[in-house]
């Protein structure tokens, strides 16, 4: 009787004073632990909205061949394009590569390239994409991807030749090669068997 009545006692006392103490019934007591509330993870719906997030900035980024690194490197999409730019330069060094969007090692060595043309703002980059300019292409003797050309001013072509990421140090040593002070008077030659595309004649009204 004695015992019955100290675990009455017992009980009323912990009922009061623990919170982390439930009791079940008056013969027996259950300890329940009681721990802080702890985030573990995002919640569903806020990992969902990241995940459309995310896609939507990847279909905002350029394509690799679309990436320019600056001023000095341009698109060409035409031979009139082409032949304009080498006039344009003047005695400048004229780089152009020619590429392919389908080329793996087109995209390998694109970094490096662009990399190149901003340690070069003086050289100009042309970039032709081979899909588009097939006649120039052809003209020019290109029958690999990637392939260089080297011109400068009255010069015209100074060298060609494909090269690799592995290889990029060709491009290097050509720079170092061509990129030098001369002075060259006359309009650009060596370009090919280049034929202008047709342009529409004027109507008369």
């Amino acid at each position: 009787m004695a015992d019955a009545i100290r675990l009455s006692s017992l009980i009323h006392s912990l009922r009061f004073s623990s919170p982390s103490l439930v009791p079940i019934n008056q013969n027996l007591v259950k300890i329940i632990p009681i721990a802080p509330a702890r985030l573990t993870c995002i919640p569903r719906k806020l990992s969902l909205s990241f995940k459309v997030r995310a896609t939507v900035n990847e279909t905002e980024q350029p394509k690799w061949w679309e990436r320019n690194s600056g001023p000095n490197m341009i698109d060409i999409h035409s031979t009139q394009e082409f032949l304009d730019a080498l006039s344009q330069a003047g005695d400048r060094l004229v780089i152009v590569e020619f590429y392919g969007t389908w080329c793996a090692s087109c995209r390998a060595l694109f970094p490096k390239l662009c990399k190149t043309a901003q340690e070069h703002p003086d050289i100009t980059f042309l970039k032709v994409n081979f899909d588009e300019n097939k006649p120039m292409c052809k003209s020019l003797n290109v029958k690999v991807l990637p392939y260089f050309h080297f011109y400068r001013g009255a010069d015209g072509q100074l060298e060609s030749f494909s090269c690799s990421l592995a290889k990029f140090q060709k491009i290097k040593d050509a720079i170092e090669m061509h990129n030098t002070d001369r002075c060259s008077i006359g309009p650009p030659r060596g370009v090919g068997d280049l034929k202008l595309e047709p342009v529409s004649a004027p109507k008369n009204d």
